[in-house]
């Protein structure tokens, strides 16, 4: 699958159709802001899947069913079945294996 291409949006957000790897986030969070400034600043595509860790939501439930505890950022990599949470192990996964 090729990943496609970003585009800058606010919140730091990089949309990207059909990629292969979900981040979830919350705006407020730092450790949220700085993947997200990395992998724009890198060109490296995500799917972004914006939530408050305070507040009950889909996005919030679906984080929680799959890597357990409500904790940002958060990596999923459904073809790779990967899942990650950690800012840093976020960086090097995403520099890893991210770009198409």
């Amino acid at each position: 699958m090729k990943l496609a291409r970003c585009a800058r949006q606010p919140y730091g957000e990089c949309l990207a159709k059909d990629t292969m790897i979900e981040l979830y986030l919350d705006p407020s969070c730092p450790f949220c802001v700085a993947v997200t400034d990395h992998l724009e600043k890198n060109k490296i595509p995500y799917t972004p899947k914006e939530l408050s860790i305070y507040s009950d939501s889909e996005v919030r439930r679906q984080l929680i069913a799959l890597g357990g505890k409500r904790q940002v950022p958060f990596l999923h990599h459904p073809e790779r079945n990967v899942l990650m949470y950690e800012s840093a192990d976020i960086i090097a996964y995403a520099d890893e294996h991210g770009r198409g």
